[in-house]
């Protein structure tokens, strides 16, 4: 009985042994700002494990972070560097600062910029992209270019994307695309969905909720004056349904875990963007007029398709006949 003690003992002792050498070469867990995953969905850094940059490079990148976080606290109406947004953060539409899976992230913004972007016709920069974000979503100006507040927000994404081979998108990154409803996306249906699930944060009349110190919004407005534009990314539905999907409502749902069906995520993103909000000329977007998305809401289009038709659905349609 001793001896297969005293075996079961030297067992344990050399399994306990393997798994200690794994910790101390990192394989389990790794110092670097990353924790090792089960699967290969995007995982952001964390500064609060990341101690490989330092100095005014990290104060930079903790300004950026912060500035993603609190856009309004810093460049809102009642913004301490400048007026120039809406009263929106960027943390609004890109959750966790940018850092959520499938939470319109920034993973793949430095590994795939510069580039070609059929909306403008020509090469964008990181900078363009931004300055998109704030005079779209946060229907305002943008920064300048040469500002310590662009500075910050350059190396903050920069940061959270430097494990992303150049080239690359990772699964997680983004908004995900939703496969089309057969039929057009019903914002009277999305009413129903919204007064139960949405209104309780976002009001309802859409107007959001002011934090306590009414430098920025709890729960961003969805229309009306202080919400995104016309010209917004999530003015299109597959990219408001794919974000309400994995998203919505906050804290409650997840990619692996989504509240709303596919159905109700469309027919809510049609509701919402079926209200009043700012309007952006956007006379200038797409100059090729075969490379619209199909859910883009203005013509002039290189198809017969209604406006209508473009905007809620059904898509399928329209997207096999560019197929042709």
């Amino acid at each position: 009985m001793k001896k297969q003690y005293l075996v079961m003992m030297g067992i344990l002792v050399i399994i306990g042994l393997y798994y200690l050498v794994g910790f101390i070469a990192g394989d389990y867990f790794k110092l670097t700002g990353n924790i090792e995953k089960s699967d290969s969905t995007w995982i952001g850094p964390s500064l609060y494990l990341d101690n490989s940059v330092l100095g005014e490079e990290r104060e930079l990148i903790i300004y950026g972070q912060d500035l993603i976080a609190h856009t309004s606290k810093y460049l809102g109406p009642k913004g301490s560097v400048a007026q120039i947004t809406n009263g929106m953060n960027c943390q609004n539409c890109h959750l966790q600062a940018g850092a959520k899976a499938w939470g319109n992230n920034y993973a793949a913004v430095f590994s795939t910029y510069p580039k070609f972007r059929d909306r403008s016709g020509q090469v964008e920069t990181i900078y363009k992209r931004v300055a998109d974000c704030m005079e779209r979503s946060l229907n305002g100006t943008a920064v300048d270019s040469n500002s310590k507040e662009f500075k910050a927000i350059y190396a903050y994404i920069k940061w959270l994307g430097q494990d992303v081979k150049k080239d690359e998108k990772p699964y997680g990154s983004g908004i995900e695309k939703l496969t089309y409803l057969d039929r057009a996306a019903d914002p009277q249906k999305g009413k129903i969905v919204y007064t139960a699930q949405c209104q309780s944060c976002h009001g309802a009349n859409g107007e959001g909720q002011l934090a306590p110190d009414a430098l920025e919004y709890t729960y961003p407005p969805l229309w009306g004056s202080h919400s995104y534009n016309d010209g917004a990314g999530l003015y299109r539905l597959s990219n408001f349904a794919g974000y309400v999907k994995n998203n919505m409502p906050n804290l409650l749902t997840s990619h692996e875990n989504p509240t709303l069906t596919e159905a109700e995520s469309w027919d809510v993103a049609a509701y919402v963007n079926s209200q009043s909000r700012p309007h952006k000329d956007q006379s200038k977007d797409w100059p090729n007029y075969e490379k619209k998305p199909v859910d883009f809401p203005f013509g002039p289009y290189a198809d017969s398709f209604s406006e209508e038709q473009h905007k809620y659905g059904p898509f399928k349609p329209i997207q096999d006949f560019y197929k042709k």
